[in-house]
């Protein structure tokens, strides 16, 4: 059984723990308001891309630009799996990368050829002892400040294309998680390259008018579409941002009162360990009188 001192000890050392879990909490609450707002605000211009999209690539025909008709093969798959830099935050990198695990394992399964790139230092520590051999890339999210990811969305994505068009991979897969609510973030995987607007992107109703473009659609496409996967890989971004502060809000609030709950557990033990103490030493002493 514990010593006194050492069940305070334990009682001080969790008290601070708990003070540290309590500022964590509150720190990720503050991060999460403006995290959430710039998800949200991201999401319309988004939409309305994707919508232009939907609408070129029909009026396109299927003869369209490389990066929307795709290598006319799918041998070749780049995975791109995007995390958190920091842990602390309950299962959210876990998540990710199970996801991605189960999406690299079905690949290979259909004797697919498999590379992975990874946005996040969390997703690359997952990863790379069980599929090292496979990575050919690392985006550090580390130096970005203020959540503001754009410089990195659009070096990502101009290294995405620039690997497609030099024939790297055929397909490439962003494999993130999407934003819902404080405590609800959803792993997502969603294809990027070659670009295929959401299967839910609203359409124009040209109510039976022909429209010509000028220039054609085919070169409006191959101007939008790059900067189409970055808006996607940002969005992503800020989404994946949003996430993690919610899930770590959620993990320093459950720790907060896990650590309460065992320092009332803790507390009770010493009260008690105490009193049998000093019962013990009433008894000797009360023993001690009567001898004598």
């Amino acid at each position: 059984m514990p010593s006194l001192k050492d069940l305070k000890n334990r009682i001080a050392s969790v008290k601070s723990t708990r003070k540290i879990t309590k500022a964590m909490q509150m720190v990720a609450a503050a991060k999460l308001k403006r995290a959430q707002e710039a998800a949200q605000a991201s999401r319309p211009y988004a939409s309305r891309m994707a919508s232009v999209l939907a609408n070129l690539s029909a009026s396109a025909g299927a003869g369209g630009p490389r990066l929307l008709a795709g290598t006319g093969s799918d041998k070749t798959h780049l995975i791109i799996v995007m995390t958190a830099e920091r842990g602390l935050a309950g299962g959210f990198n876990s998540y990710i990368a199970k996801l991605a695990k189960v999406k690299i394992g079905e690949l290979r399964a259909e004797g697919k050829t498999v590379k992975i790139m990874t946005v996040g230092k969390k997703g690359r520590e997952q990863l790379s002892r069980e599929y090292g051999d496979m990575f050919i890339g690392h985006v550090d999210l580390g130096d970005v400040k203020g959540g503001n990811f754009t410089d990195s969305a659009i070096g990502l994505g101009q290294s995405l294309t620039k690997r497609f068009e030099d024939g790297e991979f055929d397909v490439a897969t962003l494999i993130y998680s999407q934003f819902k609510n404080v405590l609800s973030q959803v792993p997502t995987a969603q294809q990027i390259i070659p670009a295929a607007a959401p299967a839910d992107a609203e359409t124009v109703d040209l109510k039976g008018a022909i429209y010509r473009y000028e220039p054609s659609e085919t070169e409006i496409l191959e101007t939008l579409l790059p900067r189409y996967i970055n808006t996607q890989i940002l969005s992503a971004m800020l989404e994946s941002a949003a996430g993690e502060q919610a899930s770590r809000m959620t993990a320093m609030d459950n720790a907060t009162r896990n650590a309460g709950d065992m320092i009332d557990s803790l507390s009770l033990q010493y009260n008690r360990a105490r009193q049998a103490q000093i019962t013990k030493e009433l008894i000797e002493i009360i023993s001690g009188a009567e001898a004598l």
